[in-house]
């Protein structure tokens, strides 16, 4: 089968590798479609501290169950599943704790990162997602759709951290696949979106799934913006979903006094971001990071997916095939597309 394996930052080369074979508790899936995803990009760009190269990148996924374990319940060859990258042990120290998505394992097995990735003809699910984090597709749902699964999922787990009320001020920053995500589910809460983004396109996409404000960062100052829109006070919530340390510092500037900042884009590991001290301990704001996904977030991501509360079809920019991954992450790099739907 052919497959998109990363050597090395920016080596990326499609190969021809042996089918994956399954043991007792796992299945193999026929992939249909897999998405671009910021976290490949920045992977293919830079590393990833979890990503054991060389390795098949990829894990925003879903096709169609060609074997399965002899062990395997509730699956069968046929079935149109999707799956997420990962499963929590539920024995560890932050699993007993309710934080599933701090599990200590949670890097065993992962795929697109410790275990071969999705840009692939053909996908091996290890048997903890099998058993915790792998679904069947409605008939009504398409595999693009469903293939949002996993980075809908982080976002609800973000999302689950705030204490957002109807017609709040929420702004984002970013109108990435994730930002945009973001955006889509707290619109379906009642929020007001203020969307800050430098690409023009992406924002112009922003505007066609709710955002009742959007601001292009590379034209005004985005930050005097948002106070003008609030009356000087700056919103109720501020999101970042970029992952730098200036946005970082631009999500607390943004955030009014007794609110709340969400840092979902990551930086750099080992990365040092200087904040304003005053604003943060005088204005008491309430400041959360959020990485990855719950079981439980999962199912709600896909309970999203299948009421068609969250519309795919605007961040798909285009479909690509296989051979074409590396011309698909450049476009996302340059703010040419949202998502691309990888064709293996």
């Amino acid at each position: 089968m052919k497959a998109a394996k990363l050597y090395a930052p920016q080596i990326l080369k499609i190969e021809d590798v042996d089918v994956p074979e399954v043991d007792d508790e796992e299945v193999l899936i026929e992939n249909k479609v897999a998405l671009t995803c910021g976290t490949d990009l920045k992977m293919y760009k830079r590393g990833h501290p979890y990503a054991k190269l060389p390795l098949t990148i990829g894990h925003e996924f879903a096709g169609v169950i060609v074997k399965v374990g002899s062990k395997v319940k509730n699956f069968k060859e046929g079935d149109r599943v999707v799956a997420v990258n990962s499963a929590p042990c539920n024995i560890c120290f932050y699993c007993k704790r309710g934080k599933q998505n701090l599990c200590e394992k949670i890097e065993e097995n992962m795929i697109g990162f410790t275990a071969e990735g999705a840009y692939a003809q053909y996908v091996k699910v290890p048997a903890k997602i099998v058993k915790q984090n792998m679904h069947i597709i409605p008939e009504h749902v398409s595999f693009e759709e469903a293939a949002i699964l996993e980075p809908l999922a982080c976002v609800v787990h973000g999302n689950q951290l705030l204490n957002l009320s109807i017609k709040d001020d929420v702004a984002i920053i970013g109108a990435g696949p994730i930002g945009l995500l973001h955006l889509q589910l707290i619109k379906a809460e009642g929020c007001k979106a203020i969307v800050i983004d430098l690409f023009k396109d992406r924002l112009k996409v922003a505007e066609e799934l709710g955002a009742d404000v959007t601001i292009n960062a590379s034209e005004v100052d985005a930050i005097n913006e948002v106070r003008k829109l609030t009356n000087g006070r700056g919103v109720d919530v501020a999101i970042e979903a970029v992952g730098l340390p200036e946005t970082w510092r631009n999500a607390i500037a943004l955030t009014r006094k007794g609110g709340e900042t969400l840092l979902f884009g990551g930086c750099k590991p080992g990365e040092l971001v200087e904040l304003d001290a005053s604003h943060i301990h005088y204005g008491e704001l309430t400041i959360k990071g959020a990485f990855h996904h719950t079981p439980l977030a999962v199912e709600k991501a896909l309970k999203l997916i299948t009421s068609k509360t969250i519309k795919i079809d605007k961040m798909i920019s285009c479909k690509m095939n296989l051979n074409d991954i590396e011309k698909a992450l450049k476009l996302m790099a340059e703010g040419k597309a949202v998502k691309v739907a990888i064709i293996p």
